[in-house]
């Protein structure tokens, strides 16, 4: 049997598999979108926070990593425009990622450096090949990684409040060695932070306003940003992560006066969006 174009056999099962996370106490709500050949599916499961009223298709999630691949439309309109070029050095704009030193070694001294073997580039930005990031190599007792926590520029899950805004955040990461030479190794995260202060000054906006101007407005996602108004409040989501010893929800950002509920110090383009499952 079907409806439209979705089976309703295989709709059952993406709607129980959805629950079974909610009755296994692994989140407290989830909103499910399918489109296929035109057609729309939305299915939503549980509650907005622990104990609190259901969630509907328009509840507003923090989308985290979901930020990385709409900063890279936003970089490519302005490659399109010629304002960026994907091999040209990033230097211009962020001068003070000018003249990168490169570690010798992981664990060695910030000063034991050599220098690196050329700029770093848009290319490498939206590759998460910039040169510092999060790698399963780098002990937390390793000068860098002690650096990263000094300067606080290793988000992690996003804390938007907690880290300084973009032109401080920028020189604060032109002070540290890359881990690696441009190019040369895949590294998560801080890449798509720095492109984010890239599209930025290319776009001569902030961050948010060129997203809301040249993407979000026009294909009508009208609840996306790096935050929620008073008057939306009541749509966003509390956010959980999971004790590690005990394997609880605990709460890690609630809606009303949580980090989300004011405009963001630093507009994380690698994690600092929320949105919906539903177009305006």
């Amino acid at each position: 049997m079907s409806t439209g174009g979705f089976s309703k056999v295989r709709l059952r099962r993406l709607h129980d598999a959805m629950a079974g996370y909610v009755e296994r106490d692994e989140v407290p709500g989830i909103v499910t979108l399918v489109s296929r050949r035109g057609e729309v599916h939305a299915d939503a499961v549980g509650v907005l926070a622990i104990g609190g009223r259901p969630v509907r298709r328009d509840t507003i999630f923090r989308i985290a990593s979901l930020t990385k691949p709409v900063a890279a439309v936003a970089a490519m309109i302005l490659v399109e425009e010629c304002r960026l070029r994907l091999d040209e050095p990033t230097d211009r704009l962020p001068p003070e990622l000018a003249g990168r030193r490169v570690l010798k070694r992981l664990d060695g001294p910030l000063d034991d450096t050599v220098p690196a073997k050329r700029p770093v580039t848009l290319r490498d930005l939206l590759t998460l090949r910039f040169g510092i990031g999060y790698s399963p190599e780098v002990a937390g007792g390793w000068p860098i990684q002690q650096a990263f926590a000094r300067q606080n520029i290793l988000q992690g899950p996003p804390r938007p409040q907690a880290v300084p805004g973009p032109d401080e955040w920028i020189r604060r990461v032109g002070t540290l060695p890359l881990m690696y030479q441009p190019g040369e190794r895949w590294l998560y995260e801080l890449g798509i932070d720095v492109l984010g202060v890239l599209i930025a000054r290319a776009a001569g906006q902030s961050l948010e306003t060129f997203l809301r101007e040249r993407i979000f407005e026009p294909l009508g996602m009208k609840d996306t940003g790096f935050s929620v108004p008073a008057e939306k409040i009541d749509r966003l989501a509390a956010s959980y992560e999971v004790d590690r010893e005990t394997g609880a929800l605990t709460l890690y950002d609630e809606a009303e006066g949580g980090e989300w509920s004011r405009p963001p110090a630093f507009p994380s383009a690698s994690g600092g969006l929320v949105s919906t499952g539903r177009r305006v």
